[in-house]
C-alpha cells in the first residue's frame, strides 16, 4: 500500500491549482487581441451586409454551429430504478463523482484519471455549475459521463415535493442551458439511495433511474489518502460504483494508487452508461 505524506498533498495540491492557472491564462490569451479592422491609411470599402446567426431555441446550450448536445438519460431495460452496481460478469467499473469543490482539484482528477486511460462519472451540483461552467464541457470534452445532483446539495429526501422538485429541476435547468441536455444520470443529495418520493420526481424530470453505489471511499471524511486507497480496493470488483469527491485532497491523492491497483486487477475503469450499457 502506498503511503501519502502531507507533502504529497500539498504537492498534489499545487499541481492541481497549476493545472487551472495554465487553464486561465490559456484562455485569457486566446480572448484578447485587437479588434480587427481596415489597415491605417487606406479607405474602408463598402459595407458587407451583416450575416444572420442562426436561431437557437430558449434555454437551448448549443447552436448548430456551436458544440453538439451531451448525451440524454437512457432507460437500461432489466435494470432496477435506482442502480447500485453493473454485471458482475464483466471486469469494469464506475468511478463516480460528487461534483462540488475546489476546480483545481476537480481538474487534477479529471487529469489524473485521462492519464491512466480512465473515464469517469460526475454527478454535478448545481450551485457550482453556476460558479464554474467551463467545468460542464471540460468533463464532457474528456469522454465523461455528466449528471445532476441537485441544485444545492441538501438533503433532498428530507424535503417537501415542490422542494425536491425544485432541486432537481433546478440543476437540470443548469445542465441543459451548459451542455444540451439534463446529464445521462441522477444521484440524490446527502444520501446513496433515492426515498420513493424523489426516485418519481426524477423520473418526472427526465431520469429513469436513480445512480447509487455499492463501494463508499469516505473520502469527504479526510481520512488520509491512504485510507481512501484502501476503502476502494478492499470492496471494488467486477461492475462496482465507487463513490467519490471532488474537492479532497486525500481523493487526488489516492487516485493514482487505485487506478493503477485496478489495471493490475484487470478491472477497467469506464463511464456508468459503458458500464450499465
Amino acid at each position: 500500500m502506498v503511503r501519502v505524506t502531507s507533502t504529497d498533498r500539498r504537492a498534489a495540491l499545487q499541481a492541481g491549482a497549476g493545472l487551472v492557472a495554465g487553464g486561465a491564462f490559456a484562455g485569457a490569451c486566446s480572448t484578447s487581441g485587437s479588434a480587427s479592422g481596415p489597415p491605417s491609411g487606406a479607405s474602408p470599402g463598402p459595407p458587407s451586409p451583416p450575416t444572420p446567426a442562426p436561431a437557437s431555441a430558449p434555454g437551448t446550450a448549443a447552436s448548430p454551429a456551436g458544440p453538439r448536445p451531451a448525451p440524454a438519460p437512457r432507460a437500461f431495460p432489466g435494470q432496477p430504478a435506482q442502480i447500485s452496481h453493473g454485471p458482475r460478469d464483466r471486469p469494469r467499473v464506475a468511478l463516480t463523482f460528487h461534483g462540488q469543490g475546489e476546480p483545481a482539484l476537480a481538474e487534477a482528477l479529471l487529469g489524473e484519471a485521462e492519464r491512466h486511460g480512465a473515464r469517469v462519472t460526475v454527478l454535478a451540483v448545481g450551485t457550482w455549475l453556476d460558479a464554474h461552467p467551463a467545468l460542464a464541457r471540460r468533463i464532457l470534452d474528456g469522454g465523461h459521463d455528466l449528471g445532476n445532483h441537485t441544485h444545492r446539495h441538501l438533503d433532498i429526501n428530507a424535503m417537501s415535493e415542490t422542494e425536491a422538485r425544485g432541486e432537481i429541476e433546478e440543476c437540470a435547468r443548469r445542465l441543459t442551458r451548459l451542455t444540451g441536455s439534463v446529464g445521462t444520470w441522477f444521484r440524490p443529495s446527502r444520501a446513496s439511495r433515492a426515498s420513493p418520493l424523489v426516485q418519481r420526481l426524477a423520473r418526472a424530470a427526465g431520469y429513469p433511474h436513480v445512480l447509487s453505489y455499492d463501494v463508499d471511499s469516505l473520502d469527504f471524511t479526510s481520512p488520509g489518502a491512504a485510507a481512501v486507497t484502501a476503502n476502494v480496493l478492499r470492496e471494488v470488483r467486477d461492475g462496482s460504483v465507487v463513490s467519490l469527491h471532488f474537492g479532497y485532497a486525500d481523493t487526488l491523492a489516492a487516485l493514482p494508487a487505485v487506478l493503477d491497483e485496478l489495471a493490475r486487477r484487470g478491472l477497467r475503469a469506464v463511464t456508468t452508461t459503458e458500464l450499465i450499457g
